[in-house]
């Protein structure tokens, strides 16, 4: 639920900060969820379900990366010429767009896959994102080096960053970066788990976000 407070004129409600870019995760928070099937591409590369892909990719021997990259990389493909847009994401994206927020994407996706799937949209496209930061432009979250990268490409100072996402490793990288966070839960469970560090916003559709900035 989104907290409620003063707000100020196209401000979010972090500290009286005004928000002027916005860093959307895409699997799942731009686009509509379950696209990809973590579970099968796990299965299909021999990665222990509770181990993120990309980690457990720099344990396997050098000479078993390519394959695998390649099943990853496949799979990405496939899924993002099956997703679509999530509920509100356009509307949402429009609005700030219009309103002067600076758009970016945060992902640990490749850059080729978000590109395919953007191809889904209607009405936003590559063009209107200040920022696209994949796996081959940093570190992957949760750690903070892509949101750095971000704030950086955008030109904004990462108080005035909001970074947005439906899972864990969304929130933790943003928070470790020192950006306002928020989490999309979909309508669903949050995924969050004990000890992580508490979004500061929670809402269940992107239009929510509407609210904050």
């Amino acid at each position: 639920k989104v907290p409620t407070g003063e707000r100020s004129p196209r401000g979010s409600l972090m500290h009286g900060k005004r928000i002027k870019g916005v860093l959307f995760d895409f699997d799942g928070t731009l686009t509509f969820p379950g696209a990809l099937d973590f579970p099968a591409i796990k299965r299909e590369m021999n990665c222990p379900l509770d181990i993120p892909i990309l980690e457990y990719l720099e344990t396997v021997p050098a000479e078993l990366k390519p394959s695998l990259m390649k099943i990853l990389e496949s799979r990405e493909e496939k899924a993002a010429e099956e997703s679509l847009p999530n509920v509100g994401a356009e509307k949402c994206l429009l609005t700030l767009r219009d309103k002067g927020v600076l758009l970016g994407i945060i992902t640990r996706n490749s850059f080729p896959s978000v590109r395919l799937a953007l191809e889904r949209f209607e009405t936003v496209g590559l063009h209107d994102f200040a920022a696209v930061i994949t796996r081959d432009d940093s570190l992957p979250k949760p750690h903070p080096d892509g949101v750095h990268k971000a704030s950086e490409r955008m030109g904004l100072a990462i108080s005035e960053l909001m970074v947005v996402g439906d899972f864990r490793f969304d929130v933790m990288a943003g928070k470790a970066a020192g950006a306002c966070t928020v989490l999309l839960t979909n309508g669903r469970q949050s995924l969050m788990v004990p000890g992580d560090p508490e979004p500061d916003y929670t809402v269940a559709c992107l239009e929510e976000i509407l609210q904050l900035v």
